[in-house]
C-alpha cells in the first residue's frame, strides 16, 4: 500500500481514503459506535491564540492560531465516513491522544479541540452539554513514532441521561 503525504501529515501515515476501506459501514440514525483515527500530532486550540481587532467595530477578538486552523482542516480529511446528518442526540466522545513526547499536555484543551473538529467536520451538530454529555475514558498517552488521536463516539440512551431540563424540574 503506497504511503501518501497529505497536508502537513507525517509521510509514514496512511491516507484517509486508504483507511475508509478498513472501516465497517457506520453512521446515520442507527449508529451505536463510530470510530475515527486522526493520524496527526494532536494540537490544542488554546496554545498561541491570536488577539486581532475587528475592522468594523474596533473591538478585539481572540482567534485560534494558524497551526490549529491548519490542524482542523487536515484532521477533517480523516473523519470519514460521516453521518448524512450531524449527530444531534446525546453521545459520549472518548478521545485517546497519543503524543510524540512525554511533555505534559492539557487534556481539557485537547478535548475542546477534538470536539470543535468534530463539529466543523459535520460529525456533531454542536459540542454543547446536551449532545456531548461525556468524555469518559479520554486520556493523554505517549507514542513517539505514531502520534494520533483515536476518537470513539457512542450513542447514549436519553432515559439514562441527566439533562439540563431534568435538573431544572427538580429545583
Amino acid at each position: 500500500v503506497p504511503r501518501l503525504l497529505l497536508g502537513n501529515a507525517f509521510a509514514g501515515w496512511p491516507h484517509p481514503l486508504q483507511l475508509l476501506a478498513q472501516l465497517p459501514p457506520q453512521g446515520g440514525a442507527n449508529m451505536e459506535v463510530i470510530r475515527y483515527t486522526i493520524y496527526l500530532t494532536p494540537v490544542s486550540k488554546k496554545n498561541s491564540q491570536q488577539i486581532l481587532t475587528n475592522k468594523k467595530t474596533g473591538r478585539p477578538f481572540i482567534m485560534p492560531s494558524a497551526k490549529y486552523r491548519q490542524y482542523e482542516r487536515d484532521a477533517a480529511q480523516y473523519l470519514i465516513p460521516r453521518p448524512a446528518v450531524p449527530i444531534a442526540r446525546p453521545v459520549e466522545v472518548e478521545c485517546l491522544f497519543y503524543m510524540p513526547t512525554r511533555r505534559l499536555a492539557d487534556l481539557t484543551n485537547l478535548l475542546e479541540a477534538a470536539d470543535d473538529v468534530l463539529v466543523s467536520a459535520g460529525i456533531l451538530a454542536d459540542d454543547n452539554c446536551g449532545i456531548v454529555v461525556s468524555h469518559d475514558g479520554s486520556r493523554v498517552l505517549y507514542d513517539k513514532f505514531d502520534p494520533r488521536t483515536e476518537i470513539t463516539i457512542r450513542k447514549l440512551d436519553v432515559p439514562e441521561q441527566l439533562t439540563m431540563e431534568g435538573l431544572a424540574d427538580d429545583a
